[in-house]
Parts: C-alpha cells; structure tokens; sequence
C-alpha cells in the first residue's frame, strides 16, 4: 500500500470513527411519525441527522480544505440514497455544497459560502430515531485533488459568488454538483451531475475515473478523463436541472433521469414543458442505448395549490425489477411516485427528437403521445403528499424491502436565499431543517 493509500485510508477511518463518535453527543433525536389513518401508505420509522460542523467534517477528509464554514453544518447529503448491503446502512451523496442567491441591483447572483467544500460520498447508518454518519469519500481528481462544487464553465454555468454576493469566485473545471447515487457490483460508484449534465464513474475510494458528458460539449482542464457519450441534445438542459435521478437495473444499465425538461428551442419552451428525458446506459460499452420520454402529471396534481409548471421534477428513479423503474415527481412541498417499464419500442434514441432545429421540438407537444411519440406508460404507486410525516423535498428514495421505502431529504445544508441567510458576523442563519431518513410501509409490494 502507498503512503498516500495509507493516509487515505486513515482520513476515512477518522470520519467512521474520531469525527462520528467525537460529535455524537450532538446528533439531534426525531420522533416516529405516525400515519393518519385514512392513508394506505404510512411512516413507520423516522430517523435525524444531527449537527456537525461542516468545517470539521471536510477537513477530516481533506486537510485544510475549509477555513471557515460560516456556522454552516453538514447536511445535503439527500441527494440521493442506496443500499449499503447491511441492514440499516446507506450510501448517500452530497450536491455541490451550501449555495443560495441574492439579489444584488435586481440580479440574482449564486452563493458560495464554503468554496472550499467538495462533494462526498457519506456512508450512514440508521439507529434507532439517529441517522450517524460512518464513512465519508471525498470525490477527487486524477491526482487526488478536491473536485469542489464550483460551477464549470462560464459560458453554460452561473457565476459563482462569496457569501454575502459581493465577490466573485474562480470557475472551476473539475466541479461537480452531484446527485444520484449508485454502487456497482465491483465496489466503484456512479453518479450523475447537473452541470454537464454527466454521469460519473468514481473509484471506491472517490477518486474520478471517467465523466462522460454530452456530445459537442467541448469542456477543457479537468484532471481527470472526460468522454463525450450523450445524446448532444442534452447540451440543452435547464440550468441547475440537470440529470437529478440514476438507477441501476439488474443487468447493470444505467438510467438517467433528467430533472425537468430540456430549454428546446428556448427556456420558456422548457419552463412550459411537462415532457423530460431518461437515458440508458451501459457501462460495458460506454455508451447510451435508449432514450425515453417522460410525461409529468400536470402541477396541481402532483402538488394542489401549485399553479407553476416549471416547478415540477425528477429527483429519483429506483429500480424494482426487470426493467421496472419507480419515477418520484416533485415539487418542493410535494412527490408522487410512479412505475413505469422500459420497453424496447419506447425508445426515441437517434430519432427526430434528438435534433435540436426539429420544430416543433419533444418539449413543445402538448400531447407527445398523439404526435407519435412513444410516452412511457405509469401508474401511481403513493402520492407521498398526502402521508402524514414524509419530509418536504425528498430527493432520495431507496428500496429496503418488498413493501418498504427509505426516503431522504435535502436540507440544503440550512441554508436559505437573499441577504438574512448570514448575520452581521457572516454565521448561518439556520432554518432548523434537519436531514432524516423515513421509512415508509406500502399497502401492497412492488
């Protein structure tokens, strides 16, 4: 084993041991959530992330690599969840870091109040009405450094700012903002990203190996490898939603789950939009096999009250079989989940639509299906909306058994937007949201 492997290895083992055990004192208790009973569906377990400091959690895996976290303390790691493989444990993984807006002379600008922050894997346990934290990877380049969450490039991505909006941060072509989740067969993970939008092949110990990314994208000075292999048509993606979900069939294909609607021809096209895109991967060819689309449930049905449909979003698909997929549609207050199959013939792949002059364009249709295109076909599992005692903005959803559901949300690492985010002295203003993992029993398997 390496020096470096050895160091490694012992940063990680402090954050299973010294980091969890040393802020275990501060891990918040939640009580169980009981169920209404009028609702099929119900909690049957719910568990709280406590308060560590975020500074203290990054530099036990990258030494120095925050120098002031601003209050902020870990959270966001319910980007997504996954079976560990003992009961009880997951693999989560965080976004970008802590970020908001401001409003600074009518624009809004992005924050960045710990630039130095990078994306990690976060391996946790759920005891009891406690969610511990037993396990962190930092994600990294080829030469083991922080990928960070900053933005890629200037051309596609929003400029990164400090805190408090005033100064501007360093783009950064190795960032990522990652989401879903999954771990294969020989120990490595995939992610996707927002940014590209990408999937990414990382190494059990965080180190990226392989982003592929749309075709036509062109990203220069990451250190690591970049392969263009997606539909170019993806170059389109809304900023900030990107690919949200990624699942893992039984064969090991990938499916990607593009949050909301590609800006085609226009982001108001997009922001109109109800039809979004899923793609199939295969790993052993490293390529896409499939393209298939997606049609959301109008706004108010997936949450009442809401009137605006560009709020509407994937954020997890979990396999359940074959190639059976459950699809979670959301808004920040609400989420339903559908099943759908990945049939061969669904497939748009290469066709017109991947053409980004065709007028008009998947996103325009007021009804894809009449115009021909192969709409995945659904059916509602839950609408998690009306089960008392589900979290707002679930973004994570992993399967623990036949009938059984582990949901996670992000908390977006207490952060809220405009200037009362951070106080005079530039420390957090919480929002006392805290990240917990809840289990929900169906009334009927899957």
């Amino acid at each position: 084993m390496s020096p470096q492997s050895a160091g490694r290895r012992r940063v990680h083992r402090s954050v299973a041991t010294g980091l969890s055990l040393a802020l275990a004192a501060t891990l918040q208790a939640a009580g169980t959530a009981k169920a209404a009973p009028s609702q099929d569906a119900r909690v049957i377990r719910t568990a709280t992330l406590g308060e560590i400091p975020l500074g203290a959690f990054s530099n036990a895996l990258l030494p120095g690599s925050v120098d002031d976290d601003h209050g902020v303390k870990l959270g966001g790691i319910g980007s997504d969840i996954y079976p560990a493989g003992r009961k009880g444990e997951y693999w989560t993984v965080t976004d970008r870091g802590p970020n908001g807006q401001i409003k600074v002379n009518g624009t809004k600008r992005r924050t960045f109040p710990v630039p130095g922050f990078d994306p990690a894997i976060v391996k946790i346990r759920v005891c009891g009405d406690k969610v511990q934290v037993i396990d962190a990877i930092p994600l990294t380049t080829s030469s083991g450094q922080a990928v960070t969450g900053l933005p890629d490039q200037k051309s596609r991505d929003e400029a990164p700012y400090t805190y408090d909006a005033q100064s501007p941060l360093s783009y950064n072509p190795n960032g990522l903002d990652t989401e879903g989740i999954v771990q294969a067969g020989d120990g490595t993970f995939w992610l996707v990203d927002e940014y590209g939008p990408s999937l990414v092949h990382v190494s059990a110990r965080g180190k990226v190996l392989t982003r592929y990314v749309p075709k036509g994208l062109g990203p220069t000075g990451a250190h690591y490898p970049v392969v263009e292999a997606l539909p170019s048509v993806f170059l389109h993606r809304k900023i900030n939603r990107g690919f949200e979900g990624l699942a893992q069939l039984p064969g090991g294909d990938l499916v990607l789950a593009l949050q909301s609607p590609l800006s085609l021809p226009d982001a108001d096209a997009g922001s109109a939009s109800r039809t979004t895109r899923l793609l199939r991967f295969s790993p052993g060819k490293e390529a896409v096999t499939a393209e298939y689309a997606y049609r959301f449930d109008p706004v108010d049905v997936v949450d009442p009250g809401e009137d605006d449909t560009s709020e509407l979003k994937i954020s997890s698909v979990v396999a359940v079989g074959g190639d059976r997929l459950l699809v979670e549609e959301r808004t920040d207050n609400a989420a339903r989940l559908q099943l759908v199959e990945l049939k061969r013939r669904s497939s748009i792949l290469g066709g017109s639509w991947d053409d980004d002059t065709t007028s008009p364009s998947l996103e325009q249709l007021d009804d894809p299906a009449s115009a021909g295109v192969p709409v995945l076909a659904k059916r509602l599992v839950v609408d998690l909306g009306k089960v008392d005692g589900v979290q707002r903005k679930i973004e994570g959803i992993a399967r623990v058994d036949n009938d059984t559901l582990a949901l996670i949300n992000d908390n977006d690492f207490g952060m809220t937007d405009g200037a009362g985010a951070f106080d005079a002295q530039g420390r957090l203003v919480d929002s006392g949201i805290r990240t917990a993992v809840t289990y929900v029993r169906l009334p009927e398997g899957l």
